[in-house]
C-alpha cells in the first residue's frame, strides 16, 4: 500500500478521463503495444565500450516474446573481454529481456552493448521491425559469412611511415600493392574463414591457404609489394 505525503492526502481527487496507452511499435510485421517485457520481439543490436573505451563488444540477440533464443556476442581490442564473451553468451539465452539487462554480463563493454539493444528492441528499432514473424533462431550466424568468423577491419598507420593494412572484410591482408608515387593501389589477402573451412572438410593446410589467395584494387599495377607486418 502506498503511502502520501500530508499535502496530498488532504488533495480532493480528481478524475484521471480518457486512458492514453503506449503508443504501437513495430514488431515482427506487427504493431504492438507493449504494456510488459513479454510484448516485445525481434532482432537487433547493440554496441558498447568499457569506460577505458579498451575494448569494444557488439550485440546481436533474437527475442522471441521477451525472451532472448539467440545471443551472439562479438568483442575486439581487449583479451579479457574476449573471454568474458564466453561467459555472457552462456547468461544471455534463455533469460527474458529485463533480467538479461539487469545481470552482470562480465565485462562492461556488453553490459553497455546490452543496454544499447534493449533500447533498440523496446522501442521498436529492430532489424525485424518490418519482417512478417522475424527472423528464425540462427539468423544472425548470417552476419559472420563464411566459416563464422566475425567481419573485422584492423589497419595501423603513423605520421610517419603511413598507413598499414592488417586486417579487412575480405580477410587477413599477406601484402601491399603500391604505385610509383607510394600509395596503397591494393591488397593481397587470404580468406580465413574459407580457409579453415577446407582444412576442416578434409584439405592440407597448403592446398586450403593457396586456394583462398586473392587480390583486391589495382594489385597488380603496383610497382612494389611490402608485407604490412614486416616492413
Amino acid at each position: 500500500m502506498s503511502n502520501f505525503s500530508h499535502e496530498v492526502e488532504n488533495m480532493c481527487p480528481i478524475a484521471k478521463g480518457p486512458k492514453h496507452g503506449p503508443a504501437p511499435i513495430p514488431e515482427e510485421g506487427r504493431w504492438v503495444k507493449p504494456y510488459q517485457i513479454a510484448d516485445i520481439s525481434g532482432l537487433s543490436h547493440g554496441v558498447g565500450a568499457c569506460a577505458p573505451q579498451q575494448g569494444m563488444c557488439k550485440l546481436t540477440l533474437n527475442v522471441k516474446n521477451g525472451i532472448i533464443e539467440e545471443a551472439l556476442v562479438e568483442t575486439s581490442g581487449c583479451s579479457g573481454m574476449t573471454h568474458s564473451a564466453a561467459m555472457a553468451a552462456e547468461i544471455l539465452q534463455g533469460k527474458t529481456l529485463l533480467e538479461a539487462l539487469n545481470t552482470d554480463l562480465v565485462c562492461d563493454a556488453i553490459n553497455v552493448a546490452m543496454r544499447e539493444i534493449f533500447l533498440q528492441l523496446v522501442y521498436g528499432r529492430t532489424q525485424t521491425a518490418f519482417s512478417e514473424n522475424g527472423l528464425p533462431i540462427g539468423a544472425s550466424l548470417e552476419d559472420l559469412g563464411k566459416g563464422l568468423r566475425s567481419q573485422t577491419g584492423t589497419i595501423f598507420a603513423t605520421n610517419a611511415k603511413g598507413v598499414r593494412y592488417l586486417e579487412m572484410a575480405e580477410g587477413y591482408i599477406l601484402s601491399l600493392g603500391l604505385d610509383k608515387n607510394s600509395e596503397v593501389i591494393g591488397y593481397r589477402f587470404v580468406h580465413l574463414g574459407k580457409m579453415m573451412e577446407m582444412i576442416r572438410h578434409g584439405k592440407s593446410a597448403n592446398e586450403a591457404y593457396e586456394a583462398n589467395i586473392k587480390t583486391y584494387g589495382r594489385y597488380d599495377e603496383a610497382v612494389k609489394y611490402i608485407d604490412p607486418r614486416e616492413e
